[in-house]
């Protein structure tokens, strides 16, 4: 009986061995983490599951409260929905006062929320911000000169902060969501996010046909911090959540070397992503002020040649009879913004089964801001 147990445990050791060897020892790092607190898979609430760099906030001021605020019911095709998709939060913001704001399960004001993929639209306001401080020439800059190691790649040599941000890379990677042994799946939980990054090799020229990749926005956080030549949420903290005045200091996950997960991962509270919409609705003017390039901004929200439901990083809407701009994040996490209407809507949620149209954007977000614009009468 001793003899087979410790065949067993020899076997059971040389698995482990096997797996780590193979490049999937992350597994094991996923599965301690998540027994000790919380969900088997990525979730809105993983804030406390790594480490995380701190956006420090200044003077708080909080949304001005409309006269309408939480006085109309949502119509029950939102309530069903929202039902559905498990959704966690809802802020309405009109003519830039809050009118409406809820919260689901266990969630309150100051609940902090993983942005998932809405980062990757933060991190293309952060290139703004550095094309203006000087730290970039434009977005039309090679990644290279900050990242020596692509001058010598046949198409990294061509690659610039633009094909990144427009998922124009042209990167050897599969986005892949489903299964633990994807490269997704390395890239939330692995220790060395820029050893994982700067491993993926490129297969075709940058700028030829548009692929959804994290891999390209956790490529450009590499490059940018290199440019700016600071943590990128000291960045983040000194450009929009000081300026803003947030009400909240926010969290960004950084792997153990201390490097944000760019890809992903902010955990804000949902009044402060709404700042961002708003800004960002308003050409880069807060308060008066013109804080980020109003023709940057006109480019944030460009849809590109090659698929013209995607711009920096932000997705568009020109087909719907309302044209619209939204962040949007994995299990469905939004900033919607709709000028015409200076209309901004803010809904996170936990559901990965989120029904799309022939270009990958949630229908979720149509039906809001119909029935949102058909509440309000606006």
């Amino acid at each position: 009986m001793k003899k087979k147990a410790t065949v067993f445990l020899g076997s059971i050791s040389a698995v482990i061995g096997l797996i780590c060897l193979s490049g999937y020892g992350y597994l094991f790092k996923a599965l301690v983490i998540n027994l000790k607190k919380g969900p088997l898979t990525p979730s809105t609430d993983d804030v406390e599951k790594f480490p995380s760099h701190i956006v420090k906030n200044a003077n708080p001021k909080q949304w001005k409260k409309s006269l309408r605020y939480n006085k109309l019911p949502l119509t029950e095709n939102i309530i069903q929905e929202l039902k559905k998709t498990r959704a966690s939060s809802l802020l309405i913001i009109h003519n830039s006062k809050l009118v409406h704001e809820q919260y689901w399960k266990d969630k309150n004001p100051y609940s902090l929320t993983n942005s998932f993929s809405m980062a990757k639209a933060i991190l293309s306001i952060l290139v703004g911000f550095a094309i203006d401080d000087g730290y970039l020439e434009s977005e039309n800059q090679l990644v290279s000169d900050f990242l020596p190691e692509y001058k010598k790649s046949n198409y990294g040599r061509f690659l610039t902060f633009r094909h990144l941000m427009t998922m124009q890379a042209g990167l050897d990677w599969e986005e892949e969501y489903h299964h633990p042994f994807a490269e997704n799946s390395k890239q939330y939980f692995v220790n060395n996010l820029e050893e994982q990054t700067l491993g993926v090799k490129m297969k075709q020229m940058p700028g030829e046909s548009y692929e959804y990749q994290s891999v390209s926005a956790q490529l450009l956080g590499i490059a940018l911090k290199k440019a700016i030549g600071k943590s990128l949420a000291d960045y983040l903290s000194e450009k929009l959540w000081k300026p803003l005045q947030m009400e909240f200091p926010a969290k960004w996950s950084v792997d153990e070397q201390g490097l944000e997960k760019a890809f992903c991962c902010l955990h804000a509270i949902p009044r402060d992503f709404a700042k961002i919409g708003q800004l960002i609705m308003q050409d880069g003017n807060w308060n008066g002020k013109q804080i980020l390039s109003r023709e940057y901004c006109k480019k944030l929200q460009t849809p590109t040649r090659e698929n013209n439901a995607f711009c920096f990083n932000i997705w568009a809407d020109e087909d719907s009879t309302t044209k619209y701009r939204f962040f949007y994040g994995f299990l469905g996490q939004f900033i919607i913004m709709v000028p015409s209407k200076n209309l901004v809507i803010v809904k996170s949620g936990f559901y990965n089964r989120l029904e799309v149209d022939d270009k990958k954007r949630p229908l979720q977000v149509r039906l809001l801001v119909e029935e949102i614009i058909g509440l309000f009468n606006l």
